[in-house]
This record gives structure tokens, sequence and C-alpha cells, in this order.
């Protein structure tokens, strides 16, 4: 004769473990460190200003104004 199993337990149990694996797929994914996060905005602000600096007018060609 079988084990007997608590179908609740067991299904909750598999939720858990799947739940788990997602979130260390989603870790793997989309984490990075905050560090990391604010070297990248940065770097951003920093070339978006460079780009800015070198532009030789105040309005911008494509607005009609």
């Amino acid at each position: 004769m079988g084990n007997i199993v608590n179908l609740n337990k067991y299904r909750r149990q598999r939720q858990r473990s799947e739940q788990a694996k997602q979130a260390a797929e989603n870790r793997v994914r989309f984490g990075r460190k905050k560090v990391d996060r604010a070297r990248t905005r940065n770097e951003q602000d920093r070339l978006s200003q460079d780009l800015e600096d070198k532009r030789l007018e105040d309005s911008r060609p494509d607005e009609q104004s």
C-alpha cells in the first residue's frame, strides 16, 4: 500500500517550489545592484548633457512655435 498524501499540502508545496523557481529566474533576468543602476543612470545623464552642450541653438528645429 502506498503512502497517504495530503493533496492540499502537496499542492501548496508544489506552488511554493514553482514560485521559488520563477523568483530565481526573475532575479537573474531583472536583478541589478543599486550601484549598477546608478552608474548607468549617471552615464546616460552625462551623455545627454554632453549632447545638449553641443547644441548650436536653444530651440530645436522640429519644434514649430
